[in-house]
C-alpha cells in the first residue's frame, strides 16, 4: 500500500484517446489521480462527472488530473464522451497501477478472478512524492470533493 510521502509509483497507460500516458510527464506539476472501479456505473459516473465539475471547474485548483481504471480503452472513450469527460481516464488493463498502489479489489462484484480498482484518490506532489490519499471504505463511498480539492491547493 502505498502511503503520504511514499514516492508514487510510476505508470506508463494508454488513455480513452490512444496516447500514451506517464506519470513521469508531470513531474513538476502536481496531479490527482482518481481510481474507479468501473465506467458506467452508477456511483463511477457521478464521481467522474463531479470530479469534471468540481475541481476542473475550480479556479483555485491547477493539478492535473487523470481518471485511471481497468476498463478498455474503448469503453473508456464512450464513457468519457458521453458524460463529456474532458480528462483523461486511462485503461489499467494489466491491473499493474492498481495494484502498485495497493487499491486492487479482487473478485469485483462477485466476479471470481476479475479485478477492478477500489475507489482512490491519490495527490502527487511537484517531486513525484504522494502528499494526500483517500481510499473508500467500499466502492460505494464517494471522496469528499472539497477536501480533494483543498489538498491539491495545499
Amino acid at each position: 500500500m502505498v502511503s503520504v510521502g511514499d514516492e508514487a509509483p510510476g505508470f506508463n497507460l494508454i488513455d480513452q484517446n490512444n496516447n500514451s500516458i506517464s506519470l513521469v510527464e508531470f513531474r513538476g506539476r502536481r496531479v490527482i489521480l482518481a481510481f474507479f472501479p468501473a465506467a458506467f456505473t452508477g456511483v463511477c459516473t457521478e464521481e467522474m462527472c463531479q470530479f469534471e465539475q468540481s475541481v476542473l471547474g475550480s479556479k483555485d485548483s491547477d493539478a492535473d488530473f487523470l481518471g485511471i481504471c481497468a476498463d478498455s480503452r474503448f469503453t473508456n472513450a464512450a464513457f468519457a464522451e458521453k458524460n463529456e469527460i474532458s480528462f483523461p481516464i486511462l485503461s489499467d488493463y494489466t491491473r499493474s497501477t492498481i495494484e502498485a498502489y495497493g487499491v486492487a479489489l479482487h473478485d469485483f462484484a462477485g466476479m471470481p478472478g476479475y479485478t477492478a480498482s477500489e475507489r482512490a484518490v491519490f495527490i502527487v506532489d511537484e517531486q513525484g512524492d504522494v502528499m494526500w490519499k483517500w481510499i473508500g471504505e467500499n466502492p460505494g463511498v464517494q471522496p469528499n470533493y472539497d477536501e480533494v480539492i483543498a489538498a491539491s491547493e495545499a
